[in-house]
């Protein structure tokens, strides 16, 4: 898998575009800001954009999604319960000075348990609410892969003390993660450096919780 990660916007977003390798067909996770930069990528990869995947929507993992859909043509899939926000993403902004951002109505809606067929990839869809309430992790199990948005960092987790927010719901949500995937398994967070379950497992301090 030829994963490509861009930091992006003020609050140091990651998005992610994918593809197998040497394929044609590519997937990007929470286009965050600077269109660009991303449909730059895309053009210089020239590959054709097959969807745009949405772990949750927040502006700071959405506030490019309706210019690269326009310009790629691609669908999005955004978890059910937050389609209004991305749909009236500016009322949803909760600090001053970012934005303003474009709204679109996604194509497709998520709740987790669904899977994806999407540019060559079997992706499983996870419900890992706890950092927004409709939050889903992507996960491909044959190449060893979750993008967990704002769940699971390096060395930490997602926040719960934006609208939505619930640590105890975030706890469940992180064991699902390591109870179900394998130690080995890579993490391509929404923040961040990538790291892989097994060394949260070892070290993230916020998972200890997990052994009480």
């Amino acid at each position: 898998m030829d994963v490509r990660m861009f930091t992006v916007g003020p609050v140091a977003e990651n998005s992610f575009l994918f593809r197998r390798d040497g394929s044609g067909s590519a997937l990007i996770v929470d286009p965050g800001e600077e269109a660009p930069v991303l449909l730059g990528a895309i053009e210089q990869l020239d590959v054709k954009l097959e969807g745009i995947l949405l772990t949750h929507t927040h502006f700071d993992h959405v506030g490019a999604v309706a210019p690269v859909a326009r310009a790629t043509g691609a669908e999005v899939w955004v978890p059910e319960i937050e389609k209004g926000v991305l749909a009236d993403i500016n009322s949803f902004v909760p600090w001053p000075g970012f934005g303003p951002f474009e709204d679109w109505d996604a194509e497709h809606t998520l709740s987790g348990g669904e899977k994806l067929e999407l540019a060559g990839f079997e992706i499983d869809v996870l419900f890992t609410p706890g950092h927004s309430p409709g939050h889903v992790t992507f996960s491909i199990p044959d190449e060893g892969a979750v993008f967990s948005g704002d769940v699971l960092f390096q060395g930490s987790v997602g926040r719960v003390d934006l609208p939505g927010g619930d640590w105890g719901t975030l706890l469940e949500s992180l064991r699902l993660l390591v109870d179900s995937l394998p130690a080995e398994t890579t993490v391509y967070p929404g923040h961040m450096g990538i790291t892989t379950l097994g060394a949260e497992r070892a070290s993230n301090p916020f998972l200890a919780e997990l052994a009480r």
